[in-house]
């Protein structure tokens, strides 16, 4: 077994992505809950808990209760013995390091490291490293149950559940707010703000001139009438076409049923996305139970051929599933499909970077250090003073948001949800993926292709072949755009020169 020093040096090592979560530093935002109290945890704040059965915590408490706890003790401290003082992150980094059977013998050494030991996260990650990629797994209820159905096929798991006990006197921000984001309900408020434009049966040159050229994001109704989707896409009737095809789910490889098994169960704070981009090539029926809507058939990758990098997906997960804040890759544009469910919408544009996001300065890395439920609790309020605010809404089924390109954004599902996406080129925003496709850190910033170094001068020359011109008359079309724009506004031309501003005169 790793000794503690060299397992801390390991850490140190590693690319942090996180940082260390707080309840109480704002008690309004963080409520004092007694253990009795977490199961029916409602404050005049308006938080509240999922309707159905929260997941195990242990007895858990954020620390704020220790200082109105009668017992001078936190057992967090005690059990711990000598590396208390130790973040409960880094604790937490460690166990990471050692597998089931060791982190089962370490639990029964304290009710401290109990609760460390049973934190859901390192059982999740030993399942998705230990099992083969293109096996998955069968969800047991647990993390944890998952782990050992695997390992000990003829135990009976379902005993596990009704195990577990209470701790008492065991406070910690960081656990009890994984919990928490675990069973939350997002509050009204953070729903309820819907300020995105919204069109139904607008023409393509309207699209073109009020949304994709000014790169605006804009909601569009009536665009998926006609997909057979809407109608025949559920979990039964895809569990049919699809069969024994596996899907991506996070780093492994899934039957839909099975997916579905987890979905149904699952309630934690980060639950898996199924996010595939070969779908359509798997089972090619799916593919057929849409069509791209008319203000997006221009897709100027297409001409790549099957060299042309990811660009389309199908998208399933269940409540509290979704995607933390980032951009879309290649500097294209999307559009996002709802078949079925709904889904939270938050944007900022280019410029704006959200709160609590932290890219790296060649834009190669993005942290966003907490989930996405952590974000709402955490940031959400502090954008409504912002001078630009972020664009919001809840996108439902047979509704169509446009992303532009270089816009983050932020989706979390409010259900069960079923969804299409697809990024694409169009001529309004070539130069853009061109110029970001150039870069010299290219190899490590374009993604969904085997061949980064080379695809700027491969889309190129096809460009060039398949549309002969397009590329200089892209380019006159912006130059005259930016002369435009460089030209002195009404108010400019007026301005007195000898006193350096325009006045009235009466």
């Amino acid at each position: 077994m790793l000794g503690c020093r060299s397992l801390l040096k390991q850490i140190r090592k590693r690319k942090r992505r996180k940082t260390h979560k707080s309840i109480t530093k704002n008690p309004k935002q963080n409520p004092r809950l007694t253990e009795e109290q977490q199961q029916d945890f409602a404050t005049e704040d308006g938080f509240s808990l999922k309707g159905s059965s929260p997941s195990q915590n242990y007895g858990v408490q954020p620390l704020g209760n220790f200082y109105l706890s009668s017992s001078p003790h936190n057992s967090r401290n005690t059990g711990l013995g000598n590396i208390q003082t130790l973040t409960d992150e880094l604790v937490l980094d460690i166990l990471g390091f050692l597998n089931g059977t060791h982190l089962g013998i370490l639990s029964t050494v304290s009710k401290s490291f109990y609760v460390f030991c049973n934190h859901e996260p390192l059982w999740r990650n030993l399942v998705l490293e230990n099992c083969e990629s293109d096996e998955g797994f069968l969800y047991k209820g647990s993390w944890k149950s998952t782990f050992v159905a695997t390992h000990n096929p003829s135990f009976d798991v379902s005993k596990i559940g009704s195990l577990g006990f209470k701790v008492k006197d065991f406070y910690s921000d960081y656990l009890f707010q994984s919990w928490l984001c675990a069973n939350l309900e997002l509050k009204p408020e953070w729903l309820n703000r819907d300020n995105i434009i919204r069109r139904k049966g607008i023409s393509l040159d309207e699209f073109v001139s009020n949304f994709e050229e000014p790169n605006k994001p804009v909601l569009l109704e009536g665009c998926l009438d006609n997909w057979p989707a809407i109608n025949k896409w559920n979990k039964d009737y895809l569990v049919k076409i699809c069969g024994d095809t596996r899907f991506s789910v996070g780093p492994v490889q899934m039957k839909l049923k099975d997916y579905f098994t987890y979905s149904n169960q699952a309630q934690e704070e980060r639950p898996l996305y199924l996010f595939d981009p070969k779908f359509a090539n798997k089972v090619p029926k799916l593919g057929q139970d849409y069509e791209i809507p008319i203000y997006f058939k221009e897709d100027l990758f297409s001409v790549l051929g099957d060299e042309r990098p990811d660009y389309r997906w199908i998208i399933i997960g269940p409540s509290g599933s979704g995607s933390s804040f980032h951009i879309d890759p290649n500097s294209t544009s999307a559009w996002n499909a709802v078949v079925k469910g709904s889904k939270k919408w938050v944007l900022f544009p280019p410029d704006v970077v959200p709160p609590g996001v932290h890219p790296s300065s060649d834009g190669a890395e993005v942290a966003c250090p907490v989930s996405i439920t952590e974000w709402f609790m955490n940031f959400y309020e502090s954008t409504k003073t912002w001078k630009k605010k972020p664009v919001e809404c809840v996108c439902k089924a047979g509704e169509v948001i446009f992303v532009p390109n270089g816009w983050w954004h932020l989706v979390i599902n409010l259900e069960d949800s079923i969804a299409i996406t697809q990024n694409f080129v169009s001529r309004r925003n070539l130069l853009n993926v061109l110029e970001f496709l150039k870069k010299p850190n290219a190899s490590t910033l374009v993604s969904g292709t085997k061949d980064r170094v080379n695809l700027y001068d491969k889309f190129k020359k096809a460009i060039e072949v398949g549309f002969p011109g397009m590329i200089d008359e892209v380019l006159v079309k912006d130059e005259e755009k930016k002369a435009e724009l460089a030209k002195p506004s009404f108010w400019d031309s007026v301005k007195d020169s000898n006193s350096g501003g325009f006045k009235f005169s009466f």
